[in-house]
């Protein structure tokens, strides 16, 4: 449906008869009677919008504007609505979106209603009682969402809790960061996971005091159980994923969206789907580094086909720092759990994997993009990237920081110095501010976790992400926590790291679009660019900044053509029933657990391609200080 076909009105007056050099500039659209945000520094508001063959034609004052007006001309009221440039997908995994369907939500509040175990175990059954056709069918309960930080008893459930909903058929539920998840005793017993089972590297299998499993998996022992479980979904099951993901990123105005971290075998699934015509937005992937590095050279591009490309490579460094998994540089403040004093959290991989990973990635002149959250890990990542540039030199590469949740502000300096552009997770502040303030770093350290307003002292550009679907794609909330920093709780952590409404915005549009090279042609609205726009309920410019998460979407907009338009009064809310979502984890752990499915003969994590990359992967021990 184009946006000639949708809410559109001929324009009122004289129709314009043009001579055929005229011809070539009649607008297909005009966009006017709302606020027009171009994130545009050169011109910041307009009245009008001209568009033709999907490209913006003319920006300005309507009365200029209808100079390019003719009788095929439409236009679309805005009704006093805000048009922006579409969102641009600064750090996510799309195509894992559409697994959502699968999952009991075991979301907290505002996007859940799970407070405690006894309510996280009704919310199970519920979900089996209407769900007995899927139930039956692949003989497996997902649950995602929980978070230990927001039960009553602070506490990860155990296999006997899971247990008490069945013991017949397996379960296995994911912590909302995606790096944990817990398995009843039919799930452990499938998967032939038991007091003999020695940790995998990388991962911990939490244990009862006589050595058997408590149901806990912490990293790799995770994914190694769910890959097992997940394995027989299939191309079919992956297909559904790649098209219902974009789907759901579009419902919140993104025009752009990123699966961060794939394989080859997904890859494929999404060049298949977009060929078909899938894709209503553009998706560009990072496959992951650690598994086939010729498949990223052979296929890397700065060309989308059928809406869809290979930007660079992705590399994972470290975990979940609500977890307490992400890699520190000092211990964590207060744990909860079992952890020996001095504990520091661990990394995914060795030094020198990182080091090499890096060193290819400049040598070859393809973008990377790593995970690193914990300040070891960022230490390592930029000790990395120093190494790489001064031996190959310096070249407009633009590797990107992912997450940074503890950054110290000399790393700050080194990541303006070295020319890495940060994507930024200020949705912590909200979703875990309070986890991280009591808990991971403590009240001083808190202050800067998703350290914007020191980013933005030293000149520089960053990306603010929501790594769907860790946190939902919510890009009103990504808009809220960027610019208030309230956590759930109603404390503001950090107020100096806070930013303006206006620079928020360029963190979800212009500045994700030269993070991916894509400046000329996307990010903000201007003569030659794309026609992505999305239409908001109202300015975020102009309302109460504590309203900003009350904004809604209202339609959005790929290139001249309405892609997703709320009907009235919608709220969205039906989105967030059943999110099965993920981040460095949850995307790329249920990636390799269906990468079975799509192909791949060895289903342990890592093990993706062949024995030489399962060596690599699973050769480096464990980091975990204990």
């Amino acid at each position: 449906m184009t946006a000639r076909n949708s809410c559109l009105a001929l324009v009122a007056g004289a129709v314009v008869f043009a001579s055929p050099a005229f011809a070539q500039s009649i607008a297909d659209t005009i966009y006017s009677n709302g606020p027009i945000l171009t994130i545009n520094d050169a011109e910041p508001t307009v009245e009008a919008v001209a568009v033709k063959n999907g490209r913006i034609l003319a920006v300005g004052a309507l009365s200029d504007i209808k100079s390019h007006q003719g009788e095929t001309t439409e236009f679309y009221d805005l009704k006093g609505r805000a048009m922006l440039p579409g969102f641009v997908d600064s750090h996510g995994h799309a195509v894992m979106g559409g697994l959502q369907a699968l999952s009991a939500n075991l979301l907290a509040a505002p996007d859940g209603d799970v407070t405690d175990i006894s309510s996280l175990q009704d919310t199970l059954r519920s979900w089996i009682a209407e769900n007995t056709e899927i139930v039956d069918k692949v003989q497996l309960i997902v649950g995602f969402g929980y978070d230990q930080s927001q039960l009553t008893e602070l506490r990860h459930p155990t296999r006997e809790d899971l247990d008490q909903v069945s013991k017949d058929v397996p379960i296995i539920i994911v912590h909302q960061s995606g790096h944990f998840g817990v398995a009843n005793s039919k799930a452990l017993e499938l998967t032939d996971v038991d007091a003999d089972t020695s940790d995998p590297a990388g991962g911990i299998i939490r244990r009862e005091t006589d050595g058997a499993p408590n149901g806990v998996l912490e990293e790799n022992a995770f994914f190694m159980v769910l890959t097992n479980l997940l394995g027989g979904l299939g191309e079919e099951g992956l297909r559904a994923f790649a098209n219902a993901g974009p789907e759901l990123w579009a419902r919140f105005g993104y025009t752009t969206a990123q699966e961060g971290r794939a394989a080859p075998p997904i890859v494929e699934v999404m060049k298949s789907v977009a060929s078909e015509g899938g894709f209503k937005i553009d998706v560009v992937t990072y496959p992951d580094i650690m598994v086939d590095r010729n498949y990223i050279a052979e296929n890397v591009s700065d060309s989308y086909v059928n809406r869809m490309r290979v930007g660079g490579a992705k590399l994972t460094i470290d975990g979940s720092p609500q977890g307490f998994t992400a890699w520190r540089d000092r211990p964590y403040f207060n744990p909860v759990g079992e952890y020996a004093p001095g504990y520091l959290g661990y990394s995914a991989v060795s030094n020198e994997q990182v080091i090499d990973a890096v060193d290819w990635a400049f040598e070859n002149n393809i973008q990377i993009l790593v995970h690193s959250n914990g300040e070891a890990a960022s230490d390592l990542f930029l000790a990395s990237i120093d190494s790489a540039e001064t031996k190959y030199g310096p070249a407009d590469r633009r590797p990107v920081l992912i997450h940074g949740q503890f950054l110290r502000e000399d790393q700050v300096d080194a990541l303006q110095r070295l020319n890495v552009f940060p994507s930024l997770f200020p949705m912590h502040t909200f979703y875990w501010g309070d986890w991280h303030r009591d808990h991971t770093v403590g009240p001083v350290l808190a202050d800067n976790i998703s350290p914007t307003g020191w980013v933005r002292e030293r000149g520089m550009m960053f990306g603010s992400h929501h790594d769907a679907p860790v946190a939902f794609p919510d890009s009103m909330r990504v808009l809220d926590a960027t610019v208030t920093r309230r956590t759930r709780s109603g404390d503001i952590l950090g107020p100096s790291q806070r930013v303006d409404v206006l620079t928020a915005l360029k963190s979800m549009t212009i500045w994700p679009a030269w993070q991916h090279f894509e400046a000329d042609h996307k990010g903000s609205i201007e003569v030659g660019k794309l026609a992505d726009f999305v239409i908001l309920s109202d300015d975020p410019t102009a309302v109460d900044i504590e309203n900003l998460d009350q904004l809604r979407v209202t339609a959005t907009i790929k290139e001249d053509e309405v892609i997703y338009k709320a009907k009235d009064g919608e709220q969205d809310a039906k989105l967030r029933q059943s999110p099965f979502i993920s981040d460095p984890a949850t995307a790329h752990l249920f990636l390799h657990a269906i990468y079975r499915g799509a192909g791949v003969e060895n289903p342990a994590i890592g093990c993706l391609l062949n024995d030489d990359a399962c060596e690599r992967l699973f050769s480096t021990p464990s980091t975990r200080f204990e």
